[in-house]
């Protein structure tokens, strides 16, 4: 019988591939060491007991808690087994394993069962820039780490740490954790594991070669819970003021709840402002768009005033941000990261054949771990009266591009003139653009091809690049993609390779 139960054991154990889900202990186990239990139970018993146990690929276990916001929704706790029902995009209909109960769930706050994917430790497509972006998040200290796949390498995966060098500060390092034929995994040749648990476990307890010992898996945000997809226009009496968070020309905004429950910002629209048909047609426009450099907007209120909902960003625009003790002690490396990730925005932006119109720092938000987000984009095309160049006073003269200004001609190109601006506030931490010039004088000085000097401590190389985004034929300005790139390549070149074997 021992001989039948190692066949169907070896069975199951090919099931499972060991770089990304984890054999249940119960398959590793040497059954000929049991033969007396084994005698006592039938065969079919068994291997029912082993099939649920790891062949369930239905069940997942919940990564955090999740507080139901609809009648059609199943709330749980972390930890809680459910059973997929159904996949249908960011909503899952799934069965709780603990009390029975069914309704839908949001796919983003569960792993599935027996997966790597339920380590806290583990991010499986989480891209090297993501990775080093977490990493040297005010959340995590030196000695935070996570395991993700290789970017580079098909089926491999990486080992990256927050390292603190005396030199250079926080920094990340990245080691190969690399694959048996047998299925197990190294990072020096001289000891190697039979799981990534116990690779993980043995670094906790000593670097050993390591840069430095395994403290804590990588913190990073807890999930956004994925807004209903019906729930657009909604009633005004589903959303709860809370705290007002600023206010400009248009209105103002505010932290508050949906359904009680749901944490989201708020913007309320002056009366007068548009025509709530225009809004409505325009917003249409703006849900569309959906990327992680973009606020999401989740939903308006049509009446007026208008209200629109869009997600939190505990950490308010990136000007206000800039100012703060935290925001002025960010080193050149990681502004350089920030201005790629709103051009990463932007890019996406200009792939879509989108133009925002507004792009500045006041407009763009910040989140607890420091990512960037574009807000904003698409309200100020019909928001007319306030952008007309004759109008003066409330015209943001100072981030728009001459054609705009002159002849109202706004392209994604005059978006390009404007990132070149957003990229002075970013190096002086929110200094205003033209300091000490008035807007008469700022238009007057660009019609002598006049353009600001390279601001104290800007690395040339970043200087250039907002030269570029100032050429007085917009043709000749750079693309988004480009300054994307160019940026990105600016932060990467900043950090280390793979560190060699301990």
């Amino acid at each position: 019988m021992c001989l039948i139960f190692s066949y169907y054991i070896l069975c199951l154990q090919s099931c499972f591939d060991p770089r990304y889900g984890c054999v249940p202990s119960i398959l590793n186990t040497n059954f000929t060491e049991y033969s007396g239990w084994i005698d006592d139970i039938s065969l079919p018993c068994f291997m029912n007991l082993i099939f649920h146990v790891a062949l369930d690929e239905d069940v997942v276990i919940a990564q955090h808690d999740f507080k139901s916001t609809n009648d059609n929704d199943l709330a749980f706790k972390k930890g809680e087994r459910l059973k997929v029902l159904q996949e249908d995009g960011d909503w899952w209909l799934a069965k709780s394993l603990l009390t029975g109960d069914e309704g839908f769930i949001p796919c983003t706050f569960v792993a599935k069962a027996h997966s790597l994917e339920v380590e806290r430790w583990f991010f499986k497509d989480l891209s090297r820039r993501e990775t080093e972006r977490l990493l040297v998040a005010p959340a995590n200290k030196p000695g935070s780490f996570l395991i993700r796949e290789s970017e580079t390498t098909k089926g491999a995966l990486s080992l990256s740490i927050r390292d603190l060098v005396a030199e250079e500060g926080d920094v990340v390092k990245h080691y190969k954790i690399r694959c048996l034929d047998n299925g197990g995994y190294y990072i020096s040749p001289s000891i190697t594991f039979s799981t990534l648990q116990e690779l993980v476990k043995y670094y906790t307890r000593t670097a050993d070669g390591l840069c430095q010992r395994l403290n804590a898996p990588c913190k990073a945000m807890l999930p956004q819970q994925p807004w209903a997809q019906d729930e657009w226009e909604i009633p005004r009496s589903t959303l709860k003021m809370m705290e007002r968070l600023g206010a400009g020309q248009f209105g103002e905004v505010w932290m508050g709840y949906y359904k009680g429950r749901q944490k989201v910002a708020i913007k309320t629209l002056k009366e007068g402002t548009m025509e709530p048909a225009a809004f409505l047609q325009e917003a249409n426009l703006m849900k569309k768009l959906k990327h992680d450099r973009l606020v999401h907007l989740h939903a308006v209120v049509t009446m007026e005033p208008i209200l629109i909902v869009t997600e939190f960003m505990c950490n308010g625009c990136l000007l206000d941000f800039l100012k703060t003790e935290e925001g002025r002690k960010l080193k050149i490396p990681k502004l350089i990261d920030m201005s790629g990730q709103v051009a990463e925005g932007m890019a996406y932006i200009e792939g879509k054949n989108y133009i925002h119109r507004d792009l500045r720092a006041a407009n763009i938000l910040v989140n607890e771990m420091l990512h960037c987000k574009i807000a904003d984009f698409g309200l100020a095309r019909i928001i007319e009266t306030e952008y007309k160049a004759q109008e003066g006073a409330k015209f943001p003269i100072k981030w728009t591009a001459p054609e705009a200004i002159n002849y109202g001609t706004f392209t994604i190109k005059s978006d390009v003139w404007s990132f070149g601006i957003l990229l002075t506030e970013i190096v002086t931490y929110g200094r205003i653009p033209y300091p000490g010039m008035t807007n008469p004088e700022v238009i007057r000085q660009l019609d002598q091809f006049y353009r600001m000097p390279c601001p104290e401590g800007c690395p040339e190389q970043l200087y250039d690049l907002m030269m570029g985004c100032w050429k007085e034929k917009p043709e000749e300005r750079p693309t988004f993609e480009h300054l994307q790139h160019t940026l990105n390549d600016f932060f990467i070149a900043t950090e280390g390779a793979y560190e060699m074997q301990p």
